[in-house]
C-alpha cells in the first residue's frame, strides 16, 4: 500500500511539474508569437515609409528638372534617410524590444521630426513668424548690448540679415527698371514657401559677411512679455556672437526653441500620474511640432501649459502632498503664459481638481490659490495693460486685412443675439477647418497647399480617441463626474475666450463668421479634454499604445516626406 501511495504521488508530482513546464512553453510561445507581431508592424512601418518615400522622390526630381535646382536630390535624400532611421529605430526600442520608455521615445521622436519639420518648413514660414522673429531679435539685442529699436519701434538687425526681411521673390529677374524709378518687390523670407524658398537658403549658406551695421528692419516686435522669446533669443545672440549668418541665426533660434519645447514637455510627461500616451501623441501631431520648430511663443505657451496640467494632475491624483515649491512653479508657469494670450487663463482652474486636504487646510489652500492669482494678474498688468485699455475703452475698430469697421467690446456687449449668432454660425460652418488645422492642415501661413492628408488627419485623431480609452486592468477612472464637466466647462471657456478675442481683433462686421480662429489655439487643453474620456462603457481589450504611438510617429514622418516634395514642385 505505501508503495502505492508514493508511486501515486511521484506521478502527481510529475504531472504538475509537467503542466507548469507546458504553461511556461505556452507563454513562451505567445510571447515569441507577440515578438514576432510586433516586429512585422515595426518592418512594415519602415518599408511602408520607404516606399513612399520612393514614391514622393518622382515628384522631387519633377521639381529639380523644371527649376534645374540638382541640390533638391541631396536634399531629398538626406532627408529620406532621416525619416527611415527614425521609424526604423523607434519601430526597434520602442516597439519591438520595450527598452525604451515613453519619456525616452517622446524626446527622440520630437527631436527627429522636429527637426525635419524644422528643415522641410524652412524659417518664417510659419504663422506670424516673422514677427516672433523680430521679437527675439530684439531681446538678442539686448542681450548684447546693442540699441534695441530706432524710434518709430522698429527693430534693429545686422545689414547682413537684411535679406531676412527684405527678400527678392525672384532674384535673378528685376521686377522693376531704373528708369522707372520705382522701387524692387520685396517679400519676407519664407512667407510664401516654394522651390525657390530652398534655392534661395542654398545660396545663401551659413557663413556670414561681416556686415554687423545695425539697420532698422522695418518690422515692430509683439507687445508681450520678453519671456516668450528668450529662448529663441539665446540661440540668436550665440550665432552672433559666432559671427554667423543670417541662416544659420534662423535655425539656431529655431532649434533652441524646439529644445525648451521637447525639454518642457518631457518633464510634464515625468510628473504625470496617467494620461502619458495622450499627451505624447498631441506632442508629437504635425501641428504641434510645426509650431515647436518655429519661432512662435505658441511654442513655450503649449508647453507651459502641459507642464502645468501635469503639475495639477499629479497633485491631484498622486499620493504626493503640495509643498511650496509646487506653488511656485505652478505661479511661475501661469505668470509667463498669461499675458502671451489671455484666453488661456481659464488653465489656472485646473488648479481646483486638487483637494483642500492636500494643502493641509483651507489656509494654506487660500494662500496658494492667493499666490497663483496674484502672480497672474501682476503679470497681466505689467504687460497688458494698455492692450486691455484699448479694447475696453475703444469706439472704433478698424480691421486692417480686410480694410473694414470692426467691432467694439462695448457694441458687443449691447448685442449678445449677435455674439451668439456668429459663434454658432463659425462652430457650424468651421467645425471642419478648426479640427484640420488642429492636427496638421494648412501649416505654414495657413498655406491650403501645405498640408496633411485628410486620411492622416482622420487617422491621427482615431489614435487620440483610442488612446485615451481604458485599458485591461486598470480599475481606477480618476475623473469624477463634476470634475469631467468642470474640465470640459475650462476648455469651453478658454475655446469661446480665444474666439471672442479674434472677434474684436480680425473679424470685419460684413463677416458672417468670426474671422482668424485657427485649431491650433486649441492644442494647450486638448490633453486634459481627452483624459476626460476615459470611461467604463467603452474598453479596449488590449493595450496598444506602444504600437499606435508608432503608428502616428510613421503617418508624421510620412506627411514630412510630402511637405518636401509639395515645395520642390512649386515653381
Amino acid at each position: 500500500m505505501e508503495k502505492d501511495k508514493d508511486g501515486k504521488h511521484s506521478e502527481q508530482k510529475w504531472n504538475i511539474k509537467k503542466q507548469a513546464v507546458q504553461r511556461d512553453r505556452g507563454k513562451t510561445g505567445r510571447g515569441d508569437m507577440a515578438e514576432r507581431g510586433r516586429a512585422a508592424l515595426a518592418a512594415a512601418g519602415t518599408l511602408i515609409v520607404l516606399l513612399l518615400a520612393l514614391w514622393h522622390y518622382q515628384e522631387v526630381k519633377a521639381g529639380a528638372l523644371e527649376s534645374g535646382d540638382s541640390f533638391l536630390y541631396l536634399w531629398y535624400g538626406m532627408l529620406t534617410i532621416c525619416a527611415v532611421l527614425t521609424v526604423g529605430l523607434a519601430g526597434y526600442f520602442y516597439v519591438v524590444k520595450r527598452r525604451i520608455g515613453i519619456e525616452t521615445f517622446f524626446l527622440a521622436s520630437g527631436l527627429s521630426v522636429g527637426l525635419m519639420f524644422l528643415f522641410v518648413l524652412q524659417p518664417l514660414s510659419a504663422p506670424d513668424e516673422i514677427r516672433h522673429f523680430i521679437s527675439a531679435y530684439r531681446i538678442s539685442n539686448q542681450m548684447l548690448h546693442v540699441q534695441a529699436t530706432d524710434e518709430y519701434g522698429q527693430v534693429y538687425i545686422r545689414k547682413q540679415d537684411e535679406f531676412i526681411v527684405r527678400h527678392k521673390p525672384q532674384a535673378e529677374q528685376k521686377t522693376q527698371t531704373a528708369e522707372a524709378g520705382e522701387q524692387e518687390e520685396t517679400e519676407v523670407l519664407g512667407q510664401l514657401l516654394t522651390e525657390h524658398t530652398y534655392r534661395s537658403i542654398w545660396e545663401k549658406g551659413l557663413q556670414g559677411t561681416g556686415e554687423d551695421e545695425m539697420i532698422p528692419s522695418g518690422q515692430i516686435a509683439v507687445q508681450t512679455t520678453p519671456a516668450a522669446y528668450i529662448v529663441p533669443a539665446i540661440g540668436i545672440s550665440i550665432a552672433r556672437m559666432l559671427h554667423m549668418g543670417g541662416m544659420a541665426l534662423l535655425y539656431i533660434g529655431r532649434f533652441f526653441n524646439l529644445a525648451f519645447f521637447l525639454g518642457a514637455v518631457w518633464m510634464a510627461l515625468r510628473r504625470l500620474p496617467f494620461g502619458k500616451p495622450v499627451m505624447c501623441a498631441i506632442a508629437l501631431l504635425p501641428m504641434t511640432l510645426h509650431l515647436a520648430a518655429s519661432f512662435s511663443y505658441d511654442t513655450m505657451i503649449n508647453a507651459l501649459i502641459f507642464w502645468f496640467t501635469a503639475i495639477c494632475l499629479d497633485l491631484a491624483y498622486s499620493s504626493r502632498e503640495v509643498k511650496a515649491r509646487d506653488i511656485v512653479l505652478l505661479a511661475v508657469l501661469i505668470g509667463i503664459v498669461g499675458p502671451c494670450k489671455m484666453v488661456y487663463a481659464p488653465v489656472m482652474g485646473l488648479c481646483l481638481l486638487i483637494p483642500v486636504k492636500k494643502f493641509g487646510g483651507w489656509k494654506k489652500w487660500g494662500l496658494s490659490a492667493a499666490v497663483v492669482l496674484i502672480v497672474w494678474l501682476a503679470a497681466m498688468i505689467l504687460v497688458n495693460t494698455q492692450t486691455i485699455s484699448i479694447y475696453a475703452t475703444g469706439t472704433e475698430n478698424h480691421i486692417g486685412w480686410a480694410d473694414e469697421t470692426g467691432y467694439t467690446l462695448g457694441g458687443l456687449l449691447h448685442r449678445p443675439g449677435l455674439v451668439l449668432q456668429l459663434f454658432y454660425n463659425s462652430l457650424i460652418w468651421q467645425a471642419e477647418y478648426y479640427h484640420l488645422t488642429m492636427i496638421g492642415a494648412y501649416m505654414g501661413q495657413v498655406d491650403e497647399v501645405l498640408d496633411i492628408p485628410y486620411g492622416i488627419v482622420m487617422l491621427l485623431t482615431g489614435i487620440l480617441l483610442l488612446l485615451a480609452l481604458q485599458r485591461p486592468g486598470e480599475e481606477t477612472i480618476y475623473f469624477r463626474r463634476g470634475q469631467r464637466i468642470w474640465v470640459w466647462f475650462l476648455f469651453a471657456a478658454s475655446a469661446g475666450l480665444a474666439m471672442f478675442s479674434m472677434l474684436l481683433g480680425w473679424t470685419p462686421v460684413s463677416a458672417r463668421v468670426i474671422c482668424g480662429v485657427q485649431g491650433r489655439y486649441y492644442l494647450p487643453l486638448l490633453p486634459i479634454l481627452f483624459m476626460t474620456l476615459k470611461n467604463r462603457w467603452l474598453i479596449c481589450t488590449r493595450n496598444r499604445d506602444r504600437e499606435m504611438l508608432y503608428v502616428l510617429l510613421c503617418a508624421n514622418v510620412y506627411g514630412i516626406l510630402r511637405l518636401f516634395s509639395i515645395v520642390s514642385m512649386r515653381i
